[in-house]
């Protein structure tokens, strides 16, 4: 790497970090709001009433309280491909010039799995795998919004091992640690210097941390037809751990971005109306207003700051519908609704979500007594997400998200007829 003298090295290091610290800690909050699409058999209802449902391995997500109504072993496999279509739409007076980015999503494939064991008439086990929160953005590299992103990933990878109890015949509780591990990489344009100079170019790689919060939940059953499920999560404090590329002058430094997940509380509700229809619904409470500010600091002598990002605590609410249609077939509906973290003013590109709502449809197929098969259809219309910031102006014309999923659910097991104590 060629240098001039260290004093101007020094200054030019020093500037360029902290453009690289103002640009990249705004979007670590790209992993945004915590997604409901986790290939389980709830997605037929948009996730409505998942917490209340209780009636396969999938509980053990949801709602760990709800394992004690599993009478047996059950696990839990689910999958799918998620279809992202992203397109920005820049306004005539966007500040730089440059194209529209092209689709910035894509195609990626979805998974989970959940496992109950019955340790007696009281007690249950469970441990679920999933991811609950992440983005990946792949516009072009010369689009108008590229002194914002022109690359971006934010992966979570949740492990939830969890106990349950039933405390009396009407009510269960249940609780264990989340485990996450997260993963972040993004890269962006920084405008010249000075009139005349060159664009420098951000690489941030390697970004990553495990942190722990609690799950706990409760099951309310008051009668054989009526369930209430609340649930609770912890904030994930995650501290991103990794390096820079920054060109020119092509320096390596490191960063670290404290990356809040924010804690919620949830309420759902099954109600068995007839024989044939059940009804479901959802409302929650998200504290993203965590995340108003992001704590970031790089090496390069340059002191750590709080950047603000102004995002807001988010509402939930959703309803949803079963049909039993025949002994083996039951049909789902459902729709879901979250309201914007951000204003207009505040949203930048990096995060392209406005209000969310989701539209569902499922079905359940029992092969037999022990294995249930599952499918759903998803479409999230994540809003036009209107830009105002100071690098970009547009809105995105088309912004939804896409799930295909299947999973299946055995309630027999090899290890089934072990007995319990």
């Amino acid at each position: 790497m060629r240098r001039g003298s260290p004093m101007r090295d020094r200054s030019v290091a020093r500037t360029w970090a902290a453009l690289a610290v103002m640009a990249v800690a705004s979007p670590s909050a790209a992993g945004g709001l915590y997604g409901n699409e986790f290939a389980t058999s709830s997605m037929g209802t948009a996730g409505a009433g998942a917490g209340a449902r209780a009636d396969d391995a999938s509980t053990a997500l949801h709602n760990p309280a709800g394992m004690t109504r599993l009478d047996r072993h059950q696990v839990m496999l689910g999958g799918g491909l998620v279809y992202a279509d992203i397109e920005f739409d820049p306004d005539a007076d966007t500040p730089f010039p440059g194209g529209d980015g092209g689709n910035q999503g894509g195609v990626a494939p979805l998974f989970s799995s959940q496992y109950v064991h019955r340790l007696s008439d009281r007690w249950r086990l469970g441990a679920a795998l999933f991811s609950i929160s992440g983005s990946v953005l792949d516009p072009d590299n010369d689009w108008v919004g590229r002194y914002e992103i022109t690359k971006a990933s934010f992966i979570t990878f949740s492990l939830v091992p969890s106990v349950a109890y039933r405390v009396t015949d009407w009510l269960s509780v249940g609780a264990g640690p989340k485990i996450t591990y997260a993963t972040m990489d993004y890269d962006l344009r920084v405008p010249p210097l000075t009139p005349g100079g060159s664009e420098g170019k951000v690489e941030m790689s390697d970004m990553d941390d495990f942190a722990v919060a609690g799950f706990v939940g409760v099951l309310v059953e008051p009668s054989e037809r009526l369930r209430l499920g609340v649930t609770y999560m912890s904030e994930t404090k995650l501290n991103l751990d990794g390096d820079i590329d920054i060109s020119p002058p092509g320096l390596e430094v490191g960063i670290e971005l404290d990356q809040p997940l924010a804690q919620f509380v949830r309420a759902d509700l099954y109600w068995d109306v007839t024989d044939r229809v059940a009804l479901l619904a959802t409302g929650a409470w998200e504290d993203w207003s965590t995340a108003e500010s992001v704590p970031a600091s790089v090496e390069a002598d340059v002191p750590g700051a709080e950047f603000p990002l102004n995002f807001k605590d988010t509402w939930k609410a959703g309803l949803g519908v079963h049909y039993r249609l025949s002994d083996a077939w039951l049909l789902q509906g459902g729709i879901t609704y979250d309201t914007s973290p951000l204003s207009i003013y505040d949203r930048i590109t990096a995060f392209p979500i406005d209000r969310q709502i989701r539209y569902a449809v499922g079905a359940l197929y029992d092969k037999s007594e022990n294995t249930r098969f599952g499918m759903s259809f998803v479409w999230a219309d994540l809003g036009r997400s209107k830009v105002r910031s100071d690098f970009v102006k547009g809105d995105y014309e088309d912004n939804d998200i896409f799930f295909l999923t299947f999973n299946v659910n055995w309630k027999k097991l090899p290890w089934s007829n072990w007995g319990s104590w």
